[in-house]
């Protein structure tokens, strides 16, 4: 990075009496055995990608400015490295660590997985008290069989957790029993709310929403403010003063013959805008179809009450009204719609009184998913507490949200974590788990967004398939005491990676891509012959002979 590209000569020494082999070891400390790039440029070009989020391109064109020129292909192969060298790197830190963590008291394991589409998951093991990536690995599938080994070696590099905290999937329950037996085991607050308010609504939502889309009520109230815009364009003049008018609550002179195409195209803008009702918690904490429905039969009782009363006679020009309450007529009045949208109401004021009592993705939070849940451990124990025996008050009732009710039984231990006592040098300590494992949550969806901001892609389902298992530990780096801990008493990471031997990065390359299915890469030719299983065909016949 200082100077470029350059030519090294180097002189190597062979002693014919013990056939030792002496190399340079300052050239060994700039660039890896047989290696072309520098470890400052690997180092370099990991950080721009994945600390900076930079882009192939963009990268290659920085790097420029500073006189080393690499293709992106050669970007794409240096970041793959650092990933690796990385890795390699907190392999080698982990009895370090461990002992950090022991002299904080110990570590809360988050456990949590992504993936998108048909993309392998991407696990990861966090600790809840320093925020520090554990351990990374890719799977097919959050099934026990995968799970058990990651846990184990978890178990093996850091010791017993403290706690454990994950989400409802079985795989991971299981797993967890299997190899942190007895270690305090909760279950996060808003993927319990989360699973029970699908089991509860999502039949319901399903029904409703399908029944809804069969009347194409979104592209109709599309095209008819399409229709009056035109007329508003016209109106202009007037919008400044409707607005005044309806914010200060007193009528200003207005012409009154746009009035009502000012008031339809206002009505519809407002429906069409339902997404606002939703606090970005995602279904079922967020219902958008039902917001729709009921915003729909606000704005057609207020054109009932307009066109119903001598007020629509005093424009010139009330078809507006009109077409619009008749637009509406067929949708609001829909009994099989209007039966739906109550029963799913019903069920969702129930949903919403235990949301309440857990404290937990409230929609005057204003969080949205980043919710952390905070508030008393034991007041929401009590709380819900209250809430299931007001479930089961009266027989209908009881019937009717027996699954919820057993729901809450089964996973009442592991939802509420009295503080935990921890022995640190300074003395005992109580540490009180978070009761959510949104930290975890938060950490995949920055994740996605620096890939998104990479790659320029919204979709990340080729980006997890080909991402490292080590990359998440790229977020450790923020953390001074791991940076310490890593570099080993090295000045920076181009010398701490020039410690690891070049040939052991290069067979984790190597596994890698056979695991990546590279193998056929001799192949790739072929595959998009339209002939290929005839060819195929015609070679074995010919073996056969």
């Amino acid at each position: 990075m200082d100077i470029g590209a350059f030519t090294a000569k180097e002189i190597i020494l062979f002693c014919p009496n013990d056939q030792t082999v002496s190399r340079s070891e300052q050239l060994r400390g700039c660039v890896p055995e047989k290696g072309t790039f520098g470890f400052d440029v690997i180092v370099a070009v990991g950080l721009s990608l994945f600390v900076h989020c930079r882009g192939h391109r963009e990268t290659m064109q920085e790097l420029a400015s500073r006189n080393v020129h690499l293709s992106e292909r050669e970007i794409g192969y240096l970041g793959r490295k650092f990933i690796f060298y990385l890795a390699l790197s907190h392999q080698r830190s982990q009895a370090g660590l461990r002992n950090w963590l022991a002299k904080n008291g110990g570590y809360i394991l988050h456990i949590d997985g992504t993936c998108e589409g048909d993309s392998p998951f991407l696990f990861c093991g966090l600790d809840g008290i320093s925020e520090l990536i554990l351990d990374t690995i890719k799977i097919s599938s959050e099934k026990k069989v995968h799970l058990v080994p990651f846990f184990k070696r978890i178990r093996e590099q850091y010791g017993l957790p403290l706690a454990l905290v994950h989400d409802m999937a079985k795989g991971i329950i299981s797993a967890v029993e299997e190899v942190f037996p007895g270690v305090p085991d909760y279950i996060c607050h808003f993927h319990f709310l989360r699973d029970i308010g699908k089991d509860l609504l999502l039949e319901d939502y399903t029904a409703f929403a399908k029944r809804l889309r069969k009347f194409k009520v979104r592209s109709l109230l599309r095209q008819r403010l399409k229709h009056f815009g035109q007329k508003v364009d016209k109106a202009a003049l007037n919008l400044d003063a409707f607005r005044a008018s309806l914010e200060s609550g007193q009528w200003r002179s207005l012409e009154l013959e746009h009035i009502p195409v000012i008031i339809t195209c206002t009505l519809i803008r407002w429906v069409l805008d339902y997404s606002c009702e939703s606090g970005g918690y995602g279904f079922p904490f967020d219902r958008p179809h039902l917001d729709f429905y009921r915003r729909l039969q606000r704005a057609h009782e207020l054109l009932d009450a307009i066109t119903n009363t001598r007020l629509s006679g005093r424009f010139k020009d009330n078809k507006p009204f009109y077409q619009v309450y008749r637009l509406f007529k067929p949708f609001v009045e829909d009994k099989r719609l209007n039966t739906l949208a109550a029963e799913l109401e019903e069920k969702a004021e129930v949903f919403d009184k235990l949301r309440e009592a857990m404290r937990i993705a409230l929609p005057e939070s204003g969080k949205g998913v980043n919710d952390d849940g905070g508030d008393n451990i034991k007041s929401i124990e009590q709380k819900v507490t209250a809430f299931r025996k007001w479930l089961t008050l009266t027989q209908d009732r009881k019937a009717t949200y027996a699954k919820m009710i057993s729901q809450i039984d089964k996973y009442k231990e592991k939802l509420f974590a009295d503080p935990l006592p921890v022995v640190t040098p300074d003395g005992v300590i109580y540490v009180q788990p978070q009761r959510t494992n949104n930290i975890l949550e938060q950490f995949f969806r920055e994740e996605k967004r620096r890939g998104r901001k990479r790659t320029g892609k919204a979709s990340l389902n080729k980006e997890l398939k080909t991402i490292l298992a080590g990359t998440p530990l790229v977020r450790n780096l923020d953390n001074s005491a791991y940076m310490d801990l890593i570099l080993d008493g090295c000045a920076d990471l181009p010398e701490r990676f020039s410690q690891i031997e070049a040939a052991l990065v290069k067979k984790e390359m190597q596994k890698m891509e056979r695991q990546g299915g590279k193998v056929l890469s001799a192949l790739n030719g072929l595959f998009r012959d339209s002939e290929l299983p005839v060819k195929i065909g015609t070679l074995l016949a010919e073996i056969a002979k």
